[in-house]
């Protein structure tokens, strides 16, 4: 192993998903330098194993769904999905699972990347052990930014390794429909695959430890999306946990503490997500290998001046498009000290923190009908200590849902906090809900007053005006 001198930079990043690249923007933009490490493909899970191959598979899927409850359409699209066609284009979203876009992308802001598994090694110092066994070590003036995300967490079940089950990787990246495909969980990753592949071709099962789908959302987003899988063909079975797995042959065999044997051509267990922080050197900053990184809303480590972990690595909010927000508010706030500027530590909506986190966390499920909530769910906010009131509406009352899809069946929830009478949370399960969510965002981010809401007006007739049939159930509870 060969070791060269080491190279200081203002900014160290360790990981090069898209939460690692905009810190490291951010960074840029300030003026510092920034180094990027990444031991795999540059773009992280979200580009190649996670975000878009699993939306590239689901687009066909909900588009035909869609067009099935469309008068005058809905004849035409009742053949089978061209699945060499949807995997082939999952590829081309991948970019085939290839970085060099990427690579140019953390060029062009001049970012320097390091190639290699990077490793804490006391303060504010990083050592990369190249693919070629070469050793480069790196210091940072100012931070380090750990942004190396999560990876599937797989159950203690004897000889699993061996029968080479599926996580989200390899659901989302798979070449072949398995005829057969058993999908252990009832989070996002299981109802979104088990939508995509049901929907071309595959026979599947979800097996649920729990009593339903969709545990963190509304109790009926759940609900709504198990009715949908079952209408497509997938059967949903609930209290039911996996004993023990084997594969005989090409075939694998699944027992369940229900007394059930099923046999299947893939497993997916989609069952939850580990930090990837067990091989970082976090012993030497003393940190515990393998744990989540609590944060500060700065995304600073608590108790360190110098090291920032950004990302679903703090375990704030698992979703890419938080983890980006996070990267803006860590680069914003290591530029601010770098200069030596105060940060606006007083201000909770400011620049230097990321309150959405706590607030505003938006969230969309891909699968048919969709499910989309930002803020508290009711249970949240009441367990929280709000005084609120759910109001909710069904959203077939709007012509815009009648217009949209022949039998639309959805249903809308608004959190009040009926003290300060602004939105806490909104929910929405519907076709095509996905595109609804920024507004309530907007609403719950911004602490709009239910007042000021009556004169944002929803256009006629889209699906938007539940906003008003929300506003118009809320003034007319007793």
């Amino acid at each position: 192993m060969t070791e060269t001198e080491s190279i200081a930079y203002d900014v160290v990043v360790l990981g090069a998903g898209p939460v690692g690249e905009n810190v490291a923007d951010r960074a840029r933009a300030a003026g510092l330098s920034a180094a990027v490490v990444e031991s795999e493909l540059v773009g992280g899970e979200c580009s190649y194993w996670a975000c878009m191959p699993s939306k590239a598979l689901l687009r066909p899927a909900i588009a035909r769904a869609d067009a099935r409850r469309v008068p005058g359409l809905s004849q035409a699209v009742q053949g089978p999905l061209d699945a060499p066609a949807v995997l082939a284009h999952r590829d081309s979203f991948t970019s085939h699972w290839k970085d060099d876009g990427q690579v140019g992308w953390l060029d062009g802001i001049g970012a320097d990347l390091y190639r290699g598994h990077g490793r804490l090694d006391g303060a504010r110092t990083v050592t990369v052990e190249g693919p070629d066994g070469e050793r480069q070590v790196l210091t940072a003036r100012h931070a380090v930014a750990v942004c190396t995300g999560t990876r599937a967490l797989l159950p203690d079940l004897p000889g699993l390794a061996q029968v080479r089950p599926w996580t989200s990787r390899e659901a989302t990246s798979a070449q072949a429909v398995p005829g057969r495909l058993v999908v252990v969980g009832g989070g996002v990753v299981a109802v979104e695959m088990a939508t995509a592949w049901q929907a071309l071709g595959s026979q599947v099962t979800v097996l649920v430890r729990g009593k339903g789908l969709l545990p963190r959302m509304e109790p009926f987003a759940g609900e709504l999306v198990a009715e949908g899988l079952q209408e497509a063909g997938v059967e949903v079975r609930t209290g039911t946990s996996v004993t023990a797995v084997t594969r005989e042959g090409s075939t694998v065999v699944v027992l369940t503490d229900t007394g059930d044997r099923l046999e299947a051509d893939e497993i997916l267990f989609a069952t939850g997500r580990a930090p990837r922080t067990d091989d970082l050197g976090l012993d030497t900053v003393g940190l515990e290998a393998g744990s989540w990184l609590d944060v500060d809303d700065s995304l600073r480590v608590i108790g360190s001046e110098w090291l920032y972990a950004v990302g679903d690595v703090n375990h704030r909010a698992l979703l890419t498009h938080q983890g980006k927000y996070q990267a803006r508010i860590a680069g914003a706030a290591i530029a601010a000290r770098a200069a030596g500027v105060p940060l606006l530590e007083s201000d909770p909506w400011g620049a230097h923190a990321a309150t959405a986190d706590h607030a505003a966390v938006p969230q969309v499920v891909f699968t048919d009908p969709e499910a989309a909530a930002v803020g508290l769910s009711l249970a949240e906010a009441e367990q929280a200590g709000h005084r609120v009131r759910a109001v909710d509406v069904e959203m077939s009352v709007v012509a815009g849902a009648g217009l949209y899809a022949d039998g639309y069946r959805g249903r809308a929830r608004m959190v009040v906090d009926i003290n300060r009478e602004i939105l806490l949370g909104v929910t929405f399960v519907g076709p095509g809900v996905g595109e609804l969510i920024h507004s309530a965002t907007v609403a719950v981010a911004g602490e709009v007053p239910i007042g000021r809401l009556w004169h944002a007006v929803p256009s006629y007739p889209t699906v938007s005006e539940v906003w008003l049939r929300l506003l118009e159930a809320y003034r007319d509870a007793p």
